[in-house]
């Protein structure tokens, strides 16, 4: 029988990269679109961070290219696409439920977080808006200014154009099904 070869994935950054020299477009203006330090955006870059899902979709409009374009892989079985599409930062992981809709208004991720966690110095702003349903465990999601505390079957919508900074409240793991919808 014989071994199923599966392709390298490539690392989101190096393909921001890739995309911003060959669109010749500076760090400095993707700064100035998306309101990360040029610092940050050098770290996601090289690989040393894995910026969350709303930094992603502001980076791909700053580069004026689908979002989508950052999470889809090479395999064509969807079973091992969904698997793929799993990513993860320190402090949380978050998974498509939606492959496939790189070119839709609308993708939907599970979110799990690890207790007492938060995002690193990283708060999300980005077009559009966003939905959150806790699944299990306590969260708070600061919008602006207002400290929203979410525990399993309490969900949140708002406009996700408000910087906004998600984290785990509890003790155990906390998962959310979070909806995102960009113009």
């Amino acid at each position: 029988m014989a071994a199923k070869k599966t392709a390298k994935l490539t690392p989101v950054g190096k393909k921001i990269k890739e995309v911003r020299v060959e669109k010749n477009i500076p760090l400095e203006r993707i700064a100035n679109e998306t309101g990360y330090a040029v610092d940050y955006l050098k770290d996601i870059e090289a690989g040393k961070q894995i910026p969350p899902v709303g930094a992603l979709l502001q980076i791909a409009r700053a580069l004026e290219i689908d979002s989508g374009f950052f999470l889809r892989e090479q395999e064509a079985n969807l079973k091992d696409r969904v698997q793929q599409y799993t990513k993860r930062t320190d402090n949380y992981a978050y998974e498509t439920l939606t492959p496939g809709a790189e070119n839709k208004h609308l993708k939907a991720f599970r979110v799990r977080i690890e207790p007492m966690r938060e995002h690193q110095g990283v708060g999300y702003c980005h077009e559009g808006e966003e939905f959150n349903y806790v699944l299990s465990g306590a969260v708070e999601v600061v919008v602006g200014d207002h400290v929203n505390r979410l525990v399993a079957g309490d969900s949140l919508h708002f406009n996700s154009g408000i910087k906004h900074q998600l984290r785990n409240v509890g003790d155990g793991s906390a998962e959310l099904l979070v909806v995102i919808y960009g113009p």
